[in-house]
């Protein structure tokens, strides 16, 4: 089963500053169709301005993964972090029992172009907690590469959730695919690019949920990277 959510169907938020679309409900936009789909709860596409970015806010009990697309933003929180995330980096922060932080974008001349991911927590009151890595175009090219898991292992993110993040750059006559053990479900979500799966095309910005299917085969019609969310 697939249910497509088209790009132009989702949310959007125009700040000036930021520009914003939600895949989900968030803040002043509300589909009740769209509230999340498994532990995955927010999606949204940000593009922040050069010199721009979010003041200090608080979070809790919420894995909150931040994956940059294009540019810089810079992170500071409340537990002592701070840091630079760039195209190919990945952060994952464990809001827990509390924690603040700010994103910037520091270039005075480029924008930043990045995916805020929010998936719900095993559980609530854990401590909070933060780790980054890099996972470069090298590493994504013609696989699906695991970038976030349970365990953390073969040197992913460790998320408090039955959820795995895999990422992937494909390109055309280079198809990949991923196995869906049984029970599981998939969220697939387009960065740029245009592929094929199970007959359905989809484009930047579109997202896909998957049920009762036992093997995702991503047929690129041009060079192409997304994400695809295994789920519980």
């Amino acid at each position: 089963m697939f249910a497509v959510r088209r790009s132009l169907e989702r949310g959007h938020a125009q700040h000036g500053w930021l520009e914003s679309f939600h895949t989900f409900s968030f803040a002043d936009y509300r589909d009740p169709r769209f509230m999340g789909f498994r532990d995955l709860r927010v999606i949204n596409e940000d593009r922040v301005r050069p010199g721009r970015g979010f003041d200090a806010h608080s979070h809790r009990d919420m894995e909150i993964v931040t994956f940059v697309i294009e540019g810089e933003l810079e992170h500071q929180d409340s537990l002592g972090n701070g840091s630079l995330i760039r195209a190919g980096d990945v952060q994952r922060m464990s809001a827990g029992t509390g924690v603040t932080h700010s994103e910037y974008n520091p270039s005075s001349t480029d924008p930043v172009h990045f995916l805020q991911i929010w998936i719900l927590p095993e559980r609530e009151g854990l401590a909070p907690s933060y780790e980054q890595r890099r996972f470069g175009a090298e590493d994504r090219r013609g696989v699906m590469r695991l970038i976030a898991s349970p365990d953390g292992r073969d040197g992913t993110l460790r998320l408090h959730q039955d959820v795995e993040i895999h990422a992937s750059l494909v390109e055309p006559g280079k198809p990949v695919a991923h196995e869906l053990a049984a029970g599981r479900h998939a969220w697939i979500q387009m960065i740029r690019g245009e592929i094929e799966v199970a007959g359905v095309s989809l484009a930047a910005g579109d997202g896909a949920a998957v049920s009762d299917e036992t093997q995702l085969r991503i047929e690129p019609r041009e060079t192409s990277e997304l994400l695809l969310f295994d789920l519980a």
